[in-house]
C-alpha cells in the first residue's frame, strides 16, 4: 500500500487493517504522534489527514491510500521550524512533551481551515487532547502565538521575490 506522508509516497507493507499510528512509528520511524490511550480519548496520537486532525491510533491505513497525511515533522525542521513548531519553542509550551505533537497537529488544522479562530475556538478544539503535565497555558499561549506567525508567513514573498 502506498501512503502520502509528510509529502513523499512510502510503500508499506502492513495489513490494512494495521493503525496509521503504527505504521508512522514502526515503518516510517516518524516518532513524534505518540501512543496514549489506544482508545482516541487522549489525541496523543493526533495527525492531519487532508487538512484534518485525526486519531492516528484508530485510523486504518485502508482508509488512507491516496490522501495527505501530515505529522508534526512536516510541519518544519530542527533548523528551520514552522510557525507552529516555533511558537511552542518561543513559549517553552512543552514539560514532558508527550502531548504536544498532537497539540500542535491539531491547533495546525484548525488555524489552516480558520486563520482568525477566535481565543474560545482554539480553547474547543484543543480540548480533545489531555495535558497530565498541566502546561495548558502556555500551550495556549504558543497556539495564539503560531495563529499571529502563520499569518505572517502567509503575507511574506515566497523565496527569490523581493518586496516592492
Amino acid at each position: 500500500m502506498k501512503l502520502n506522508v509528510n509529502g513523499s509516497t512510502h510503500e508499506v507493507d502492513a495489513d490494512p487493517a494495521t493503525p496509521l499510528l503504527y505504521v508512522l512509528r514502526n515503518d516510517l520511524e516518524l516518532n513524534a504522534a505518540k501512543f496514549g490511550c489506544g482508545l482516541g480519548q487522549c489525541g496523543a496520537c493526533t495527525v492531519m489527514v487532508d487538512g484534518k486532525a485525526i486519531f492516528s491510533c484508530l485510523t486504518p491505513i485502508l482508509l488512507l491510500e491516496g490522501r495527505e497525511i501530515k505529522t508534526v515533522e512536516g510541519l518544519g525542521t530542527i533548523d528551520s521550524p514552522g510557525p507552529m513548531q516555533q511558537a511552542f519553542i518561543e513559549e517553552q509550551a512543552a514539560q514532558c512533551g508527550y502531548c504536544i505533537p498532537g497539540m500542535m497537529m491539531r491547533a495546525q488544522a484548525l488555524l489552516q481551515s480558520k486563520p482568525d479562530a477566535s481565543d474560545a475556538e482554539i480553547q474547543t478544539t484543543l480540548e480533545t487532547n489531555l495535558c497530565r503535565c498541566g502546561t495548558h497555558m502556555r500551550i495556549l499561549k504558543a497556539v495564539k502565538r503560531a495563529r499571529e506567525l502563520m499569518k505572517t508567513a502567509a503575507m511574506a514573498p515566497a523565496s527569490g521575490e523581493r518586496k516592492v
